[in-house]
């Protein structure tokens, strides 16, 4: 797959099968669309295109509304590697690009920079300044450009259409049987393990505390998790902790993995979590001891899931 900054830096085709859209997530949906562009090039002998936006056009437009996203950049580029796409776009979206027309974007941008020759679009696909574009003007346009149009339907799961933005939502409330569900694969984080203040180990939990530096993306809700690890190519089953440690009277934001059966030191490494199922709450204990006790069921909990 090859990766572009912007539409200046590509190349015009003959025969480009196109679609376009933020994709964050990656998730059924979008790997439904991406199914029939392979399929169309496949029998086409075109070569596939898939153009996004970043930052995320709900950031520019909206400021002041704080959007977390549910993959960074480079874990998109990697899903999208594995949907075969032979060319990746990355167009700068700000101001000045939000406020070209639906005509602009299909004929200076789709039609004579990128070769368009079919189109894949998702059923409420709107494009242009103010979102003005549609399935009419596009019916419009292909006329006009000799292109053809395919709108995919939403994808249905259990009687509910799959979006980025329910998927986020189920995120942000722990509900990880649906966001995986929607996904098609299991939400995860990355983040690179810093020293801690050796509480977990005290306790006899020694815990990797994590750094996510990737201020955009999305951290689930408060509170203990069943997850799996990767740590060099390897997996290790365990259980998280997002929150502040309140039985400690600690302030600060922490996100904590202990790894079962594992005792190695890898300060500065960085490591993978996947969210299996969330257990419970965060809560203040009365004592260190019911603390304890309660970690214990925690780890027979998450075993339970995890197995």
């Amino acid at each position: 797959m090859k990766i572009y900054q912007g539409v200046d830096e590509f190349k015009k085709i003959p025969k480009a099968v196109v679609t376009t859209g933020t994709f964050d997530g990656v998730h059924l949906g979008h790997q439904n669309i991406l199914n029939l562009v392979n399929t169309i090039a496949d029998s086409n002998k075109s070569e596939t295109v898939l153009i996004t936006f970043f930052p995320h056009p709900r950031t520019v437009l909206f400021p002041d509304h704080e959007l977390k996203l549910i993959n960074t950049v480079d874990e998109n580029i990697n899903l999208l590697q594995s949907h075969n796409i032979d060319h990746l776009i990355f167009q700068k979206f700000d101001i000045e690009f939000s406020r070209i027309t639906a005509l602009e974007y299909i004929r200076d941008i789709l039609f004579q920079k990128i070769g368009l020759k079919d189109l894949v679009i998702g059923y409420n696909h709107h494009f242009g300044r103010n979102r003005e574009g549609s399935i009419g003007n596009l019916k419009e346009y292909a006329e006009l450009y000799d292109f053809k149009i395919h709108e995919v339907d939403a994808y249905i799961l259990n009687d509910n259409s799959v979006s980025s933005t329910k998927i986020r939502n189920a995120i942000n409330n722990g509900d990880f049987e649906l966001a995986n569900n929607y996904l098609g694969y299991t939400f995860h984080l990355s983040g690179r393990v810093i020293k801690g203040n050796g509480i977990g180990k005290n306790l006899g939990f020694p815990t990797a505390n994590l750094k996510v530096n990737n201020r955009n993306k999305i951290i689930p809700k408060n509170g203990v998790y069943a997850v799996n690890i990767k740590y060099e190519n390897n997996n290790y089953d365990g259980m998280l902790n997002i929150g502040t440690r309140p039985t400690f009277q600690k302030d600060f934001f922490s996100i904590e993995v202990h790894l079962f059966n594992f005792n190695k030191i890898i300060y500065d490494e960085t490591i993978t979590i996947e969210f299996v199922k969330r257990i419970r709450n965060e809560k203040k204990f009365e004592s260190v001891e019911k603390l304890k006790h309660q970690l214990s069921l925690d780890k027979i909990a998450s075993l339970n899931i995890l197995s």
